[in-house]
């Protein structure tokens, strides 16, 4: 089941509202994808002022509150950028890139993890990755992420899970054959 404050984009059991209301289930597995606006380094500059307004550490409250919260689930992870999670927790046990699953573009994502190892990536560079999307020798990873023009639906385009790692977590940590599933 998903769970999140906006309407499902998926198809699938889709639990609208706030996540403390469903977390105390007796889940088997479940993945975190907390709010990084506040939190993430890309904001770095703006932390002053969200210390000020109390954003900052609201954010980094959420965070850990969820991260206690989920000690009651055998397995899973949850998911950040690179952010202020890395010093204030700890440092997270991966941290993955989307060549690394087939998308070739670069966005550090950390995952802190529990009861389930480390995804195993589809190329372990990105030269391979390159390769095997027949990209031209030199042709780098775009940072799409990073040159996304300003709109009123960036936030939700920057924090969008990609298929093939979302693939990657049902393959590898949920039991499901996302080629299966997707059929």
């Amino acid at each position: 089941m998903s769970c999140d404050l906006l309407p499902t984009d998926a198809p699938g059991p889709h639990y609208q509202g706030d996540v403390f209301d469903v977390i105390d289930f007796p889940w088997d597995f479940a993945g975190f994808h907390f709010p990084c606006t506040d939190a993430s380094v890309s904001g770095a500059k703006h932390f002053a002022a969200k210390k000020l307004d109390g954003r900052f550490y609201a954010s980094a409250s959420l965070w850990m509150n969820g991260w206690r919260r989920s000690r009651h689930i055998p397995g899973g992870y949850f998911e950040h950028p690179v952010s202020v999670m890395s010093s204030l927790f700890r440092k997270p046990d991966q941290v993955i890139q989307p060549w690394m699953f087939g998308h070739y573009e670069t966005k550090a994502t950390c995952l802190w993890l529990w009861g389930v190892p480390r995804l195993v990536p589809t190329y372990r560079t990105a030269d391979e990755c390159r390769e095997a999307l027949g990209l031209p020798v030199g042709a780098e990873p775009e940072a799409r992420i990073h040159r996304m023009p300003p709109g009123p639906n960036r936030w939700k385009e920057r924090s969008r899970t990609l298929p093939n790692i979302a693939a990657a977590i049902a393959a590898q940590w949920g039991g499901v054959d996302a080629a299966q599933e997707a059929a």
